[in-house]
């Protein structure tokens, strides 16, 4: 059995990308690992660690052999008749082959002799089996280092300078995430000699820039890495631990401090923080309370997204002037560094507490002329033309709910929904556009409806995300997205492959669930093509790309909800129209499935479909008269007695009972396939029969295609 140790890799780098951080952590990793595994070096119970600081990108593998093992190798060299002449001699071109891979030709004939045969007369060939030496260490993790570095998910690369090691003066160039300065590579307690970027591999590196205990710091062996740079390096090297760290720290710092205050959920801030710093150390700051004035969305988002703070907020969801800074340092006296972050986000503060004094100066009513400047795209006109749309699509939408006094509210909204864009608010953070609107509509003394309908208007912004909250903004909310999906498939601006720069398919998502949570009466073909008068002349009349587009989404988000394939298809086959529906109509198909019928009627469904496709413009009309065999007597007497009950049950929005009382047919539609000719010679005979089939498929397929369920 073939010894092993374990293996450590770093690059030390200047510093990476804070948000990137992880994923290159992990990928470079995993890489290292994969290659070593695909050249023996390690095995497939080979355990990898990722390591990554803001200057160091590591990994460390469990069972890493010095040599791989050796592996016999079968090649097939040519057919006999071709590397063999009549006597049995090799032909040179034989000899050629066995040249080029390498067979030891000091006696040709015994090697030859050698050779394997597989396969009978004209077909045999010749078999050349070998032994090829395993690839060592030094050279397998000189290649997996290359590759593993040509394949990090590099966000941007850079290209840098080297001096070239030769006596000739020089440079070279080389492109990485950042310059690396350091590469330290320990099989157990040994340097593993391989050279990257520039560098070559020794077992020493750089700890932290202020606080290491000594520099550089020695890893006398692989295992001992993490310990070591955090004994003397100060380094806390996992990514993953430092992250926990920082969060137990924040905890802490937000407990001493009473009353439930805690520190704003963020993950990605999270992330991006252990990205920053080596070893965290979280200290306390405030800010004057005056600023509380100001919506704290706003105070929020400039301390995170400048400053990568961590507002703390009350037991009641409040912002609070006080919040959390994960510094990279620890010293002694830690006032300074409270001090000079306390003066850092003043100015912040005060030029958002500037921006929302200044807005409230003018009314949001006031700003509306100025999106008519504002472009939105160069086919379909600017904001203020798009803001008209938006208008009539949003009372058309209320007028179809029946309700006069929702479709003005929800005119009203709609008009005043992107006025916040020409503020100083939103012009700093564009992340607040629809919070600022809310703000500002309440302060024009507009009510709560029409300032969260502002809010919610751009809701749901992402999966998950909740719906808007009245049902003026659902309505502003629908024609918002209806209203840009209509615009860009109408100028053919449509998503392709991953590229949706209009987020399009989100958009068709949040029309879908507001249509179906909301259960609206509103039927989306009528939806699509009421908005379509609005455009003019911009856009193309076609809407049906755009529905198959709805009902492609539908079928993915249902996917991820768990409904089967044959489910999703026998619904959404009939593409029902109203959205609302569908979630009662899987939930009948779901129950009608698990009938004992319905293998046999699916089946007989599917069979029904393939005669009426054969048999074209068939009228559903039955003649009582023209009924000769006794099973299409008995089929259509059946169906007179359930089909009206099934169809009462359909009306009433009752799908599973629906299908539920057609199930009761099953026995006479088999009786009728098993007995009567369909196509019979007799024009009227055969027609009457097909007439037959399409009342009953009509009627069993009201709720979905149920020969979609047949196997």
């Amino acid at each position: 059995m073939m010894t092993t140790q374990n293996l450590l890799v770093e690059l030390f780098v200047e510093e990476l990308p804070p948000k990137a951080l992880n994923k290159l952590g992990e990928a470079f990793a995993s890489q290292l690992a994969e290659q070593l595994r695909s050249q023996g070096l390690a095995d497939e119970d080979s355990v990898v660690t990722a390591y990554a600081t803001p200057r160091r990108l590591g990994a460390h593998i469990t069972h890493v052999c010095r040599k791989a093992a050796d592996k016999a190798v079968q090649q097939k060299l040519m057919p006999v008749s071709v590397g063999l002449d009549a006597l049995g001699k090799a032909t040179p071109a034989l000899l050629k082959k066995l040249q080029s891979l390498g067979a030891d030709l000091s006696d040709p004939v015994a090697t030859v002799m050698a050779l394997r045969r597989e396969g009978d007369g004209k077909n045999q060939a010749l078999f050349y089996d070998s032994l090829a030496g395993g690839a060592t260490l030094d050279s397998g993790l000189q290649q997996a280092l290359q590759q593993a570095i040509e394949r990090l998910p590099i966000p941007k690369v850079m290209s840098y300078q080297l001096e070239t090691d030769c006596e000739l003066p020089g440079w070279s160039s080389v492109q990485f995430v950042r310059p690396a300065h350091g590469l330290l590579a320990l099989h157990g307690s040994t340097v593993v000699p391989v050279k990257v970027l520039g560098l070559s591999a020794g077992n020493t590196t750089q700890g932290h820039r202020f606080e290491a205990a000594c520099s550089p710091v020695l890893i006398t062996h692989a295992d001992g890495y993490a310990a070591t740079l955090a004994r003397d390096g100060a380094v806390i090297a996992s990514f993953a631990e430092r992250r926990a760290e920082i969060v137990r720290q924040l905890a802490i710092a937000a407990s001493k401090m009473g009353g439930g205050v805690r520190p704003i959920k963020d993950d990605a801030l999270l992330d991006e923080v252990t990205g920053l710093v080596e070893r965290p150390n979280v200290l306390v700051c405030s800010f004057e309370p005056e600023f509380l004035v100001v919506p704290q969305e706003c105070l929020i988002l400039t301390m995170k997204a400048n400053q990568k703070y961590f507002p703390l907020l009350d037991a009641h969801a409040k912002l609070t002037n006080r919040f959390l800074v994960v510094s990279n340092i620890s010293p002694a006296d830690a006032s300074a560094v409270i001090g000079g972050n306390e003066r850092v986000v003043r100015p912040r503060l005060a030029d958002a507490k500037f921006f929302f004094d200044q807005d409230r100066k003018k009314t949001l009513e006031s700003r509306v002329a100025g999106l008519d400047k504002v472009v939105y795209h160069n086919k379909l006109g600017s904001q203020g033309e798009r803001m008209q749309r938006v208008c009539a699509i949003a009372k058309s939408i209320g007028q179809e709910l029946g309700d006069v006094a929702l479709a003005q509210q929800a005119e009203s909204a709609a008009r005043l929904a992107k006025a916040d864009l020409l503020t100083d608010m939103v012009g700093e953070f564009p992340e607040l556009q629809g919070t600022m609107g809310a703000y500002y509509a309440r302060h024009d003394g507009l009510g709560d409806e029409v300032a969260s309908a502002i809010e919610d208007h751009y809701k749901p912004r992402f999966s998950g995300d909740e719906l808007p909250r009245n049902r003026t903004g659902v309505v502003v909310a629908l024609a918002d997205k209806i209203e840009t999906l209509v615009g860009m498939f109408g100028i053919g601006n449509l998503p392709s492959g991953d590229k949706d720069p209009f987020a399009l398919r989100r958009h068709a998502l949040g029309v879908i669930r507001m249509l179906i949570e909301k259960d609206l009466p509103l039927d989306l073909g009528t939806l699509l093509s009421q908005a379509r008068p609005a455009f003019g002349d911009k856009i193309d009349a076609k809407l049906v790309p755009l529905i198959d587009f709805f009902f492609e989404r539908l079928s993915g988000s249902l996917r991820e909800q768990g409904y089967s394939a044959n489910e999703i298809d026998a619904v959404l086959a009939l593409q029902p129209q109203r959205l609302g529906d569908v979630p009662k109509r899987l939930a009948a198909v779901r129950a009608f499935a698990a009938l004992p019928e319905a293998a046999a009627l699916a089946a007989a469904n599917k069979r029904i479909g393939n005669i009426l496709k054969k048999a074209q413009d068939v009228d559903p009309h039955v003649s009582e008269g023209l009924l000769k065999e006794s099973a299409e007597v008995e089929l259509y007497a059946a169906m007179k007695q359930v089909v009206p009950n099934a169809n009462a049950q359909f009306e009433a929005g009752d799908y599973t009972a629906s299908l539920q009382t057609l199930a009761a047919l099953r026995v006479t539609v088999d009786d009728f396939f098993d007995t009567v000719m369909v196509n019979a010679e007799q024009l009227d005979l055969r027609l009457n029969r097909q007439g037959l089939l399409k009342s009953l498929h009509d009627a069993m397929n009201r709720v979905a295609d149920i020969s979609r369920l047949a196997s």
